[in-house]
């Protein structure tokens, strides 16, 4: 991708980094990213996979290289309260796309309530939604609608453990709008509904790295499948 316009079209290891046998290296997704690089296309791209997999890993990373803070917010923001990330961040390097837009944001669903309190003890030149006086899910959309709006680069943790179905889909819209845009998008979830969103990238990581599949192939989806089919089967070995 020589002439890529998108923001970030590859992912590497720093130069002089090499994978070792520490923590976060030690995820095979995280392995093969040092070992082999990821490119990455315009549009969206999912993670996904089961817990400890690697996908927030990643995407953190990725987020917090390109000059995003690690709890959340848009390139520039200085939000810590506890360093929580992993060293990651630091032993990659980003290709960027020629002329792209450099704006971000990086939406971390276990982080978002500090967010909105870091919003209030800053405030901007605009007023800004009041956050905390909402649902979980509310705020998230609200947010989503407030942030997600110019061309940029935009990094999502998890943003289904705060939606119902109905919510999940409007945020599908919403990804889907920015890629038309020309944004990039990067989302690690376990919700077999956004990863639905037509034209994304799937990359699903686990115990072999990670690879690319379609959305019917996922495990993720198999699995909702046979429960949703037939949850006695699932229900009946738990004690």
């Amino acid at each position: 991708m020589p002439f890529a316009s998108h923001p970030v079209r590859r992912v590497a290891a720093a130069e002089g980094i090499g994978a070792s046998r520490d923590w976060p290296h030690t995820i095979p997704a995280v392995r093969q990213l040092l070992t082999d690089g990821l490119d990455l296309g315009p549009g969206v791209t999912f993670l996904v996979g089961e817990n400890g997999a690697g996908k927030s890993t990643l995407v953190e990373a990725i987020a917090v290289a390109y000059g995003m803070s690690p709890e959340g917010g848009s390139t520039g923001a200085r939000l810590t309260t506890r360093v929580t990330e992993s060293p990651l961040y630091e032993q990659i390097q980003l290709t960027r796309g020629a002329g792209a837009a450099r704006a971000g944001f990086f939406l971390r669903a276990e982080t978002m309530h500090g967010f909105y309190s870091y919003l209030e003890d800053h405030p901007g030149s605009r007023p800004e939604p009041a956050f905390h006086r909402m649902s979980h899910g509310e705020s998230f959309l609200s947010l989503i609608g407030d942030r997600f709006t110019r061309r940029g680069f935009y990094c999502l943790d998890e943003p289904e453990s705060a939606l119902s179905f109905s919510s999940s889909l409007a945020v599908v819209g919403v990804l889907r709008q920015l890629a038309e845009s020309g944004s990039q998008v990067l989302c690690a979830t376990h919700s077999p509904v956004i990863a639905a969103l037509p034209g994304a990238t799937i990359l699903e990581v686990g115990e072999w790295g990670i690879r690319e599949t379609a959305w019917a192939d996922l495990q993720l989806v198999e699995h909702w499948r046979a429960y949703l089919d037939a949850p006695e089967r699932y229900l009946r070995h738990i004690h």
